[in-house]
């Protein structure tokens, strides 16, 4: 389905007088709620189980006295108790065209606000690259587009366009290079004011900065990432969060929700049995079985391996091929916001050291204090430097880093976090990783339905790791839903039996 032609949710179809079909939802993720919340408006009754504390799963909004439930390193946040001092810790950004999200923000009046997701004004750093000194994203922006646009100017001159080109073609483009690279008469790139001024140019005829030679460029990792970032489509300004906090879409879930998550509850067990699924789960040291007509299942994939089940062999094999991501994030709490003072407003400052990226906070402009995000990768191997150290080594290896973007930022370190989601329990990874040959055999199966169950989550789309990619499984998995139910009979609401 593209993008722009969502139409809302799937609509439920609605069953003879007393023959509405029951539902166990596994997971408590963003999949898991939206999918209990559209059964729910049909009149069906779900019982949705989590295995962790804490609904939401990687849609983890932190502020002052929570727990990151790490494996053997459980933090607890200590941000002042302050409403603009929290941290996203799995999904911070909402793309305009993430239609299914948006949809459930505007219909459970989760309040969103403009985050800025790229600024000029932050810096790129490599240590191969300048010295290994920062320098402004501007400057390298625009000193790029000025040398291709001298090249370009430089080959329509030579007459390479000739062939494919009028010769009034050829002198628009020429004309084109030059307005585009800011280049002289002569078609020469010697820096452009459009990457500001080494003087105040409120007060004195600008001045530009000399234009980063054509070698450092090359040499910078930057072009590799950083620079197209902001050309991404899912990147593409502007970019929304929740007013508070990610989990605002959590809260507005369960504001909706008749019924409230079984929390602690881990599942050992799923059976489809001819009338429906049976699920044994663990909590409080008891095991409890519960059976439902249907079943949607949120847990991660490679979960499954360790959870007795009767699927078919081959349906079995696609679950296990599906690995674990590996991400990582640090937060900071810092006492002042000194990127403000250097133009900063949000963006984030791209480096090729382990933390990889910065982020600015764009809310609360000009208060005191702010969170900082210190460390942001999904390369496998780099978070699993990190996912080696302990809490307080991470934070350490994080600001030293950082010293090399902003030189002195540490004495603005309070406190900080950090989330290796590899190593968070109920969750140990992030996002859906398959090779090539496994994607290909068993993708699609895995969205289909095994008997009366269903896999979701953003681990069942092509966008995993994003909340409309398990918007759109759940989305897929209630289509499905509303072909099956009218050919089964219904066999009992959801009761426990042991």
């Amino acid at each position: 389905m593209p993008d722009d032609s969502y139409s809302g949710p799937v609509q439920i179809k609605p069953a003879a007088k007393g023959e509405q079909p029951t539902a166990l939802i596994l997971g408590a993720g963003v999949a898991g709620l939206a999918t209990a919340l559209e059964l729910e408006k049909a009149g069906i009754q779900c019982t949705i189980l989590e295995a962790s504390f804490r609904p939401g799963g990687r849609n983890l909004t932190v502020r002052n006295g929570d727990k990151i439930d790490e494996m053997g390193n459980t933090q607890i946040c200590q941000f002042d108790k302050q409403e603009n001092l929290f941290f996203n810790c799995g999904p911070a950004r909402i793309p305009g065209h993430h239609r299914r999200l948006l949809h459930y923000c505007r219909a459970l009046n989760v309040p969103l606000q403009i985050k800025a997701n790229s600024s000029k004004m932050a810096y790129f750093h490599d240590d191969n690259s300048l010295d290994g000194k920062p320098k402004r994203i501007i400057e390298y922006h625009t000193d790029v587009r000025g040398l291709m646009s001298e090249l370009l100017w430089k080959s329509a001159d030579s007459n390479n366009f000739d062939q494919m080109m009028s010769e009034e073609d050829v002198a628009t483009l020429m004309k084109f290079s030059q307005t585009y690279g800011d280049l002289t008469e002569n078609g020469k790139y010697i820096g452009s004011e459009r990457a500001g001024s080494t003087t105040d140019r409120m007060l004195e005829f600008p001045k530009p900065h000399a234009p980063i030679e054509l070698k450092a460029m090359l040499d910078s990792q930057f072009w590799y990432g950083g620079l197209l970032g902001a050309e991404l489509y899912d990147w593409c300004e502007p970019l929304m969060e929740p007013v508070g906090g990610m989990d605002g879409v959590i809260k507005g879930f369960l504001r909706n929700l008749k019924t409230q998550p079984v929390l602690n509850a881990q599942v050992k067990k799923i059976y489809n049995r001819d009338n429906g699924v049976e699920v044994t789960y663990e909590q409080g040291g008891k095991l409890h079985t519960v059976q439902a007509d249907y079943c949607f299942n949120n847990i991660p994939a490679y979960f499954m391996a360790g959870i007795d089940n009767n699927f078919s062999e081959t349906y079995q094999a696609g679950l296990d091929s599906v690995k674990r991501g590996h991400l990582f994030k640090i937060a900071y709490q810092m006492s002042e916001r000194f990127w403000e003072r250097d133009g900063i407003y949000g963006g984030i400052s791209y480096t090729t050291d382990p933390i990889n990226q910065l982020w600015y906070p764009s809310h609360d402009i000009h208060a005191q204090k702010g969170i900082l995000l210190g460390a942001y990768t999904w390369d496998a191997k780099v978070s699993g430097i990190f996912e080696k150290m302990t809490p307080q080594e991470r934070l350490t290896a994080g600001a030293l880093s950082a010293e090399k973007i902003h030189p002195g930022c540490s004495k603005y370190i309070e406190n900080g976090i950090s989330i290796p989601w590899a190593r968070m329990n109920h969750q140990m990874g992030c996002g859906m990783r398959m090779s090539p040959e496994d994607f290909d055999q068993y993708y699609h199966l895995l969205q289909k339905p095994e008997g009366r169950h269903f896999m979701i989550g953003d681990q069942i789309s092509h966008h995993s790791g994003w909340q409309e990619g398990a918007l759109a499984s759940s989305e897929q998995a209630l289509q499905q839903f509303n072909q099956l139910v009218s050919s089964h009979s219904k066999s009992g609401g959801a009761s426990h039996v042991a």
